[in-house]
């Protein structure tokens, strides 16, 4: 058996397009209950998606997003 070789794709803005980002959004921000039919984020942040909407629209970075949500929740 051979090991495969994991390559970490960036997922800065300049290197993904939207639908990338929609992808990375959605598998990578879940509370573990999915986010179908969820009128909102069990953490406080509301829809998932509309927390990152800003980078899925290549507004903003990932980190960005995150910092503003510590930002007006008080976390830190």
């Amino acid at each position: 058996m051979g090991k495969e070789k994991l390559t970490m794709k960036s997922i800065l803005i300049k290197d993904t397009t939207r639908e990338e980002r929609m992808e990375i959004v959605r598998r990578s921000i879940t509370c573990g209950s999915g986010c179908e039919n969820c009128d909102g984020c069990a953490l406080g942040a509301g829809d998932v998606m509309d927390m990152y909407q800003p980078y899925i629209d290549g507004e903003k970075e990932i980190k960005e997003c995150n910092q503003a949500y510590r930002t007006r929740y008080g976390i830190h």
